[in-house]
């Protein structure tokens, strides 16, 4: 059963088509699994393989095409009807003699498409080359365009519903940052601080369940390091006198409330602390700028305005939109808090802020999930805004 109503589906097959228009496309075939979440429902671990939807202009209801025994789990977590969900049989798969975009253009063919121009999502994590040339290849008469992030910009702005659920991810996360928080002490080794965290993610609050992020390993980068954002656990104890780190996601029904925080494990001395302030004080900064009619760019000006009074500087981009998501991320990959994003921010757009500072070797990093409101920002969890201390 999808998540959400099925008029909400609608809408959003409306609005993805009104673009489809403006781009002068006839069909469109998704392969992003955050996008075929986004139209049809469709929730599965199955995006290893060749799947995608296919939205026409000309065909209310869109079609799902996967492997053919993930077609009961789309019958089962779509909105579709039964006949708008095909599978590909198994021959298809990960073979070196046929290609499952072989297959799907093939029913492009029988719909009378053949000839349509078609966009392709040809810089997702989940489309290559030879899904291209395999679909240029059965679709000779066909126009292709690139429709890379034409639903990811739909996705921007959430319903009131959507909005909901990424409430209840905050609610996870608090959770799951204490679950890590607590046993994050000297000794203990990172694997048992992952496997806090991970036991944490889908037992959920009292009232709802969580699920696996997209952005799946804890990351928890120590000691030297802390500067190095996307590294994995280790089984390597916790040290006193160092910094730790913890980039960790909640979700729910796939929205996600992703969280930083650092923590000194035994007494930080004052230049660590003063570090900690600056971070935080920045933060605070970019999500008291944060509000409707304000660029994306001004968030990202409002952190680094107090991060050079102090002489320091981040080169990465303050945050970006989040919101639905599949492994192996959770950004939408569309709005960057960052200079030169000019994106005027709107009521129910979501995002993540990661504030982060280097000096004398040490890294100290704080972020927040947060929600445009029509009055500022929102942010998802409650966990204070601090560096931690483990003893």
């Amino acid at each position: 059963m999808a998540v959400f109503e099925r008029a909400e589906y609608r809408d959003r097959i409306t609005r993805v088509k009104a673009r489809m228009a403006k781009g002068g496309l006839d069909v469109l075939i998704l392969t992003d699994p955050a996008n075929l979440n986004y139209l049809s429902g469709y929730d599965g671990w199955s995006f290893y393989v060749h799947q995608c939807l296919i939205v026409a202009e000309d065909q209310d209801d869109p079609v799902w095409i996967g492997r053919a025994q993930d077609a009961a789990g789309a019958r089962i977590t779509t909105w579709l009807p039964a006949d708008a969900v095909i599978g590909y049989p198994d021959r298809y798969v990960q073979s070196t003699e046929r290609h499952p975009m072989d297959f799907v253009a093939g029913l492009l063919v029988e719909r009378g498409w053949d000839k349509a121009r078609i966009g392709t999502e040809q810089d997702v994590y989940y489309f290559n080359a030879a899904c291209q040339k395999a679909l240029e290849a059965g679709l000779p008469n066909a126009e292709f365009a690139d429709a890379t992030l034409l639903v990811n910009w739909e996705r921007a702005v959430k319903s009131d519903a959507e909005v909901a659920h990424l409430r209840v991810a905050g609610q996870i996360m608090e959770r799951v940052m204490d679950a890590a928080l607590e046993a994050a002490v000297p000794g203990a080794r990172q694997s048992a601080v992952a496997a806090a965290a991970l036991r944490a993610m889908p037992r959920g609050t009292p009232e709802h369940g969580g699920e696996y992020p997209g952005l799946l390993p804890p990351l928890l980068p120590t000691g030297e390091s802390s500067g190095a954002p996307h590294l994995t656990w280790t089984d390597r104890p916790y040290q006193r006198d160092e910094m730790a780190v913890f980039e960790l996601g909640a979700v729910r029904h796939r929205y996600h409330s992703p969280m930083v925080r650092s923590a000194w494990l035994g007494d930080p001395p004052d230049r660590v602390a003063d570090l900690a302030s600056i971070v935080a004080e920045g933060l605070e900064a970019a999500l008291d700028t944060a509000r409707p009619g304000v660029a994306a760019e001004d968030v990202s000006e409002a952190w680094r305005e107090v991060t050079a009074r102090h002489g320091l500087e981040k080169k990465s981009r303050l945050g970006y939109s989040v919101g639905l998501g599949y492994p192996p991320d959770w950004g939408e990959h569309t709005i960057s808090l960052r200079a030169g994003d000019r994106t005027e921010l709107r009521p129910n757009m979501a995002f993540h802020a990661i504030a982060s500072l280097r000096r004398d070797e040490v890294t100290c990093k704080m972020s927040e999930a947060f929600l445009i409101t029509e009055t500022g920002a929102e942010t998802l969890a409650r966990v204070p805004r601090e560096l931690f201390t483990r003893h």
